[in-house]
């Protein structure tokens, strides 16, 4: 009998159904930031700002779009399954400059192309940063109306391109607004400023779009590099202005107080909206974006998208990037680690696990809980990746030296 085989007898005396677990994960689409490639430099800025920093000088970074691209393909044949590629506005590829509040879906029909060809879908987001009008790190909040009509433009621009992508690719696009927006000391006045993000937001979203193709979300934060007083959006601003204006919450993992987890939030999230997103990160004491790790609070946040039977209710992005090590190596692990995080969900027992919880047999629970822990589970694993084609456990990573020698130490 093989390991795989004899792990799937196991979980099948726990009651789990493997195959279909296998088959439910096959259908998640991540989406995979582009970001990570270049340390968030992007093609149309040459200084990255906005209380955004990526340490480390590691070689092979890539400089152009035909590079980010093929680093791009390089990653996603080391991952399971098909997913989509997260895109920010200032990935544009033009052959002159456009400035962001001009900018078209023809601006980025490269990157359609790239995705039709792959069966990929693309998301996007407005870049408020690394921009001569957001140097001060106000955006849609400032007093400045030129300022604000700037970025109000810019976001109502990148709502029609993630339109356009999701009409061309068959696959819901997400447009998720994240501003800079804060003051360093503390303020004076902490109404004005949100009454003036929330009229750029009115403004932004009062164009209606097809829902099929479009969806829309704003990002909280608690405080960012030059922002460490105030922060225009936080999340009792944003979790209120998107209930209010049927938009979707967008939790990043590494945008809370150091003692919050959003693993807790997801349950309450869903029950009051149709729809929820996520950006998956590692959070070093602060908004770090370390590399995700396959580490408790990414098990739990997986197992409460799954518990709450809502895979096909989240958008599942990551946003980490790690200058001071191989950047394709940092997409493949926290990909691999995000899908190995809902596979682990996928194989608990949750309909046993609750009816435990529910007599209130907590003796039970905390000894059949404990046992799933050590369930052969990476043999499941490696099953999965070798029937979508990619390489099990470590030799995938044999394959990213020999691209680092051939390839990136060649920029």
């Amino acid at each position: 009998m093989s390991r795989f085989s004899e792990a799937e007898k196991m979980y099948q005396e726990m009651g789990v159904d493997v195959q279909a677990a296998l088959d439910k994960l096959s259908k998640v689409k991540i989406s995979m930031h582009c970001w990570q490639g270049d340390d968030v430099t992007g093609f149309d800025a040459k200084e990255l700002t906005g209380g955004i920093a990526a340490t480390g000088n590691y070689p092979g970074k890539a400089t152009n779009p035909q590079q980010l691209m093929a680093d791009i393909d390089k990653a996603l044949s080391l991952i399971p399954g098909k997913h989509k590629i997260n895109l920010h506005a200032s990935y544009a590829i033009t052959e002159k400059k456009v400035e962001r509040d001009k900018l078209e879906p023809e601006h980025f029909q490269a990157w359609v192309d790239f995705a039709k060809e792959r069966g990929l879908g693309l998301d996007f987001n407005p870049t408020l940063f690394s921009h001569a009008k957001a140097a001060d790190n106000l955006t849609l909040s400032s007093p400045d109306a030129s300022i604000r009509k700037f970025w109000t433009d810019h976001c109502k621009a990148t709502r029609k391109i993630a339109a356009y992508f999701g009409r061309q690719l068959g696959c819901t696009s997400l447009n998720n607004v994240w501003i800079p927006d804060g003051y360093k000391d503390i303020p004076a006045d902490r109404l004005g400023p949100r009454q003036r993000l929330k009229d750029s937001l009115d403004e932004i979203f009062r164009e209606q779009y097809d829902k099929k193709y479009l969806a829309d979300s704003v990002e909280s934060k608690v405080f960012g590099l030059g922002v460490e007083s105030y922060t225009v959006g936080s999340h009792e601003f944003y979790m209120n202005y998107a209930a209010k204006n049927n938009l979707l919450c967008l939790l990043d993992t590494g945008h809370f107080h150091p003692t919050e987890v959003v693993s807790d939030k997801i349950s309450s999230m869903l029950l009051f909206a149709d729809r929820l997103a996520l950006h998956v990160s590692r959070p070093v004491r602060w908004d770090s974006d370390h590399v995700v790790l396959f580490d408790e609070e990414l098990k739990e946040i997986a197992k409460e998208i799954v518990r709450c039977d809502a895979l096909d209710r989240v958008f599942i992005g990551l946003d980490f990037f790690d200058a001071s090590i191989n950047r394709i190596s940092a997409w493949v692990v926290g990909m691999r680690n995000m899908e190995k995080a809902l596979l682990y969900a996928l194989l608990l027992p949750h309909r046993e696990l609750k009816k435990m919880q529910d007599e209130k047999n907590f003796t039970e629970l905390m000894a059949v809980m404990e046992e799933c822990k050590t369930l052969p589970f990476g043999d499941i694993w490696d099953h999965y990746c070798e029937q979508q084609g990619v390489p099990r456990g470590k030799t995938w990573f044999k394959e990213v030296q020999q691209y680092e020698a051939e390839v990136l130490a060649r920029r």
